[in-house]
């Protein structure tokens, strides 16, 4: 008989709690950053496909479809195009690198500028996948409240003077600017040319998150930091995540060349996938400037049923800010509830959540707040599924509608 071959003497040390075998998506899934399955351009995506492949399949047979080691290029060009009239960017096709996801851009910055022991400014709340890196890279994330109008100057301000008093510099603020994630807001241009003041008096750079930018509710957006800024200090990452699909997997940086060359060395997966790229350049140049706006709508009409619906089952127990875009809607319950609890509880009736905590510097403010993504469930299912969470919260934490 025969035993099975034991890899656990074999890991080293430091690795990652082991992952769960996943069981398929709950019955009303809030979590994550997925989008709305019936918005995909299907029948589009595949007359594009169809006809690249037709004219470029070819170059399939090269790492880099002739088009080098930055990504192709029909795709860097039109992202050049959408970034200098939707977001006032002036940059070429060269200033462009083509990522597998934004995620890989936020490694690719941090392994070029971070090492343990460094210090980030990062906005209080703030995208889990953010934080969770620097905290496993040993970089010490230092939070900036946000209000109504994105991270609060007057505190960053006073941070800043704070690390310079101690001897200290950032390396980078990090920033969301344009429907922020959890909260959805959207900073101003004042606010923005501040951010840049500041940083420019201490000598620190920007990292400047733009993955939501495409889903503002009214279709207009500020002009990027980057597009703002006049001392190349800003890296701008985006990504076709959220205004295509997220399977797709194909994210991008803007940066200047000296950061750019780094990020190209240590980027060795050997280019990111090249069919995605051909596929979206091909969609995008005739179909974006009209899928984007209908996928708004659709979004539009899913957060209306998501607050409609905790309105009706929590009534004033439950605060929240209406978003100006996005798929997240940032929700604060009653001081006594948990949400790392409620966490569980809700997943046992059928319900995922993203507990506030996890989206958070400030774990103890955040602990009686939740982020919901209405992006993937349908309508029906938004409304059986609040109405299910409600009964979980009334059950566990006495939260009544009032």
């Amino acid at each position: 008989m025969s035993t099975a071959f034991d890899f656990t003497s074999l890991f080293p040390s430091g690795l990652p709690p082991a992952a769960a075998r996943w069981n398929g998506r709950v019955k009303f899934d809030f979590t994550g950053g997925n989008n709305d399955a019936d918005s995909v351009p299907v029948e589009a995506l595949i007359a594009a496909a169809t006809a690249v492949i037709k004219r470029e399949g070819r170059t399939l047979s090269t790492y880099g479809l002739d088009s080098g080691p930055q990504g192709y290029l029909r795709l860097r060009e039109f992202l050049a195009g959408k970034l200098k009239a939707a977001a006032g960017m002036n940059c070429a096709a060269d200033d462009i690198l083509i990522t597998s996801g934004s995620l890989q851009g936020l490694d690719l910055v941090n392994r070029t500028l971070l090492e343990s022991g460094d210090t980030v400014i990062i906005e209080e709340d703030c995208y889990q996948g953010s934080i969770n890196r620097l905290t496993k890279l040993g970089v010490t994330p230092i939070g900036v409240p946000l209000d109504g109008d994105g991270m609060r100057m007057d505190i960053l301000a006073n941070v800043l003077d704070d690390l310079k008093q101690k001897g200290k510099r950032a390396k980078y603020i990090y920033t969301i600017p344009t429907v922020q994630n959890p909260t959805a807001t959207v900073m101003p241009v004042a606010r923005r040319q501040e951010m840049l003041r500041l940083a420019s008096a201490h000598g620190v750079a920007i990292f400047e998150d733009d993955c939501y930018a495409d889903l503002t509710w009214s279709g207009e957006r500020p002009p990027a930091i980057y597009a703002l800024s006049d001392r190349a200090n800003v890296i701008h990452i985006g990504s076709f995540s959220k205004s295509i699909a997220p399977a797709l997997r194909v994210g991008f940086i803007v940066a200047p060349w000296d950061a750019m060359a780094r990020m190209l060395a240590l980027k060795t997966d050997g280019g990111s996938g090249a069919l995605e790229q051909m596929v979206l350049a091909e969609f995008c140049a005739g179909n974006f400037a009209k899928h984007v706006p209908t996928l708004r709508r659709a979004l539009r009409a899913k957060l209306e049923t998501l607050t409609e619906s905790l309105k009706q089952n929590f009534g004033g127990a439950v605060k929240f800010d209406d978003p100006q875009g996005g798929i997240f809607l940032w929700v604060t319950l009653p001081e006594n509830v948990d949400t790392m609890k409620l966490y569980q509880s809700a997943l046992a009736a059928g319900v995922a959540i993203n507990p506030g905590p996890e989206w958070s510097v400030n774990k103890t403010r955040a602990k009686n707040r939740l982020r919901l993504c209405f992006a993937s469930p349908s309508h029906e299912e938004i409304s059986q599924g609040v109405a299910t969470l409600a009964e979980v919260c009334r059950r566990d934490f006495g939260v009544a509608a009032k």
